[in-house]
């Protein structure tokens, strides 16, 4: 597998084991084939793990603790992250701390690799919808606590997500704000499906661009953007879910797929690979056979630019690019 260079912590594989899937978020699965995954994923070559308590309420960390049993192999990178939503400024630090103390009991560890705050950011006059927080507070109050649980020793570095408003944080980059890492929507569609902030575009790649400059090492998710860019959406959908809207979108796409006799998630695991930025693709699988396609697909290595311009041309007319 590809090793690509990945800021402070060196080197990363290009695929990346996400716990979407581990926690059941992506389709029904049992602890155990999530086990025998984790165990697949490092014997091939994957070096990061990128784990959340909200994958599952705690599964997908679970999974990792019950893995490894406290002795994780060599080079083996493990992320977590914390949600912490419309929140004063006198409660970062509390819930920082609980809630990465919480992370490291499930994984029997001591310390992660990276600290990511997961949840949209917004300006300061925006709505939050109880989901996001608000700038001021990040930059004031949630870098500083950040970067003090990195003094800790819980902590190596710590990144941001960037989901919310796309002219937040693209601004937030040119002012100066450098996040060790960040997570940056990374599929053919631009589309974060329900992860969008109300009333903004998504902007991935002007963001994955903003990073970029700034020197940020990126990570991207939602590659077959939870299933909209698979052949089936393994899980109930209401027809107006942002997921189903996108799998309608998508029609095109796996028409394309058909043509040149791949699966649509294998091809757009290509295609996620082939964008320039992203030094690692998180992976939301749920078992070994999912597991294998991905890592068929990042062997296959990236689309020619024709591939990647039809792909492009066929997806054009949806609202998000």
């Amino acid at each position: 597998m590809d090793i690509r260079q990945f800021g402070t912590l060196g080197y990363v594989s290009s695929l990346s084991l996400g716990g979407g899937g581990l926690g059941q978020l992506w389709g029904t699965t049992t602890r155990e084939e999530c086990i025998a995954t984790v165990h697949e994923a490092v014997d091939r070559g994957i070096t990061l793990c990128d784990m959340a308590p909200v994958y599952g309420n705690g599964e997908a960390e679970t999974v990792i603790g019950e893995t490894f049993e406290g002795s994780l192999p060599d080079g083996l990178r493990i992320t977590t992250k914390c949600r912490l939503g419309d929140i004063r400024s006198e409660d970062v630090g509390t819930l920082l701390d609980e809630s990465i103390d919480a992370s490291l009991k499930r994984m029997n560890i001591d310390h992660v690799d990276i600290f990511f705050l997961h949840n949209w950011i917004t300006s300061d006059d925006a709505q939050t919808y109880g989901k996001g927080t608000r700038r001021s507070i990040v930059e004031r109050t949630v870098i500083p606590e950040m970067e003090r649980i990195v003094k800790s020793g819980k902590a190596l570095s710590w990144g941001l997500t960037g989901i919310g408003d796309p002219k937040v944080l693209i601004d937030m980059f040119t002012s100066g704000i450098r996040p060790d890492f960040i997570q940056i929507i990374t599929n053919l569609l631009d589309s974060p499906g329900a992860l969008q902030y109300p009333g903004s575009s998504s902007q991935p790649r002007d963001i994955i661009a903003a990073a970029q400059q700034a020197g940020t090492s990126i990570m991207g998710i939602r590659a077959v953007q939870a299933g909209a860019l698979t052949s089936k959406i393994d899980r109930f959908k209401p027809a107006d879910d942002p997921e189903s809207l996108d799998f309608r979108r998508a029609d095109p796409f796996r028409s394309i797929a058909r043509d040149v006799g791949k699966s649509p998630a294998f091809l757009a695991h290509q295609y996620a690979l082939s964008m320039e930025g992203p030094a690692t693709i998180v992976l939301g699988v749920k078992n070994r056979e999912e597991l294998r396609e991905c890592i068929e697909a990042e062997a296959a290595g990236p689309l020619d630019s024709e591939l990647v311009d039809r792909i492009d041309l066929a997806v054009s007319d949806n609202p998000y690019r």
